[in-house]
């Protein structure tokens, strides 16, 4: 790469790669997965990078993180179309595409006040998905049609 033209991003010997989020959203994904930098963490943000794909997409790499599937499932309501690579040694050892599950359970509130799991009760929210292509999402229990903007964490 003696190219000066070329990115250059160094390699991880541990940890996850998360590839082809959707431009301008990789600080949206650290917020939710919580990543903060002070965990101690190398972290490795790429912002707008050129993507014979979609034209733009953002990149992270976290040192010594290994995603679990609740983690996972954030990502698919946030970037649908990211890609998880697991390194270990410097090697991909896993690939993996995210998949939009039917429901997701206790990550996100409903943003209806109103709503039970709002409440003094102590329940967990469940969102399902209407749609996987649109991203249409309805409380399980308010029955309040959502998109994935309007999810808190």
């Amino acid at each position: 790469m003696s190219d000066s033209s070329q990115l250059l991003v160094r390699r991880i010997k541990d940890g996850t790669v998360i590839d082809h989020i959707e431009s301008a959203k990789a600080l949206v994904v650290l917020r939710a997965l919580d990543i903060t930098g002070r965990e101690g963490n190398v972290i490795t943000v790429a912002l707008n990078v050129p993507s014979s794909k979609h034209g733009k997409k953002d990149i992270i790499k976290v040192e010594n993180r290994f995603l679990e599937t609740g983690e996972t499932n954030k990502l698919a309501l946030i970037a649908p179309h990211a890609s998880i690579n697991i390194i270990k040694d410097y090697k991909l050892v896993e690939k993996r595409k995210i998949q939009l599950p039917d429901s997701i359970v206790g990550i996100f509130r409903c943003p209806n006040l109103k709503c039970i799991t709002n409440s003094e009760e102590h329940i967990s929210s469940t969102i399902d998905i209407l749609d996987k292509e649109e991203i249409i999402l309805k409380c399980r229990y308010c029955a309040r049609t959502l998109t994935s903007d309007e999810l808190v964490f």
